[in-house]
């Protein structure tokens, strides 16, 4: 004969919010979020900028690409406490003064999207690729974009849009 007992009870402790200020588009933000909140997820649910996509959640189709000082980075890999005060960027932010950003402006004017679910990764990546300035070929633009996938297979005229942006020659 087999006796079961009750499950023992485990009382958790409340979680440890942490107080953060996340400067996004020149916005301050005032956050207080467990420690484990990733930046896509503080973006999205706390500062309601929806802008920003979830796609994988494992870094691997950059639908999450932000830019963080300039550079660009996968918000779903980075926890959002380890840039208090760091300049945020997002695809919300790229346009000033009611004037799209160049790159914005270019996958407008070369259908560079489709369903335009991966398109705020796209245009953020390409933004924080030309702030690297290591592109001088298509190819580059090729190699540097491929962590930013696209379900629907714009890439010929995401790749038209960027070097648009760069005056790089497509052979077109």
């Amino acid at each position: 004969m087999q006796t079961t007992l009750p499950a023992p009870t485990v009382e958790s402790a409340p979680v440890p919010l942490q107080p953060i200020t996340l400067t996004v588009n020149g916005t301050s933000y005032q956050l207080n979020l467990a420690p484990w909140t990733t930046l896509l997820d503080a973006l999205r649910e706390y500062a309601n900028l929806t802008g920003t996509k979830k796609g994988c959640d494992h870094g691997q189709c950059g639908a999450c690409t932000v830019l963080v000082n300039g550079k660009r980075i996968n918000a779903c890999l980075t926890l959002a406490v380890m840039h208090d005060d760091h300049a945020i960027t997002t695809i919300e932010g790229l346009a000033t003064d009611g004037a799209l950003h160049p790159v914005q402006k270019a996958f407008i004017d070369h259908d560079a999207f489709q369903c335009g679910y991966c398109t705020p990764g796209q245009i953020c990546s390409a933004v924080g690729m030309i702030n690297e300035g290591q592109v001088r070929t298509v190819a580059d633009v090729r190699e540097l974009m491929s962590g930013n996938l696209c379900r629907c297979g714009a890439y010929p005229h995401i790749v038209d849009a960027i070097c648009d942006v760069m005056q790089l020659d497509t052979g077109k």
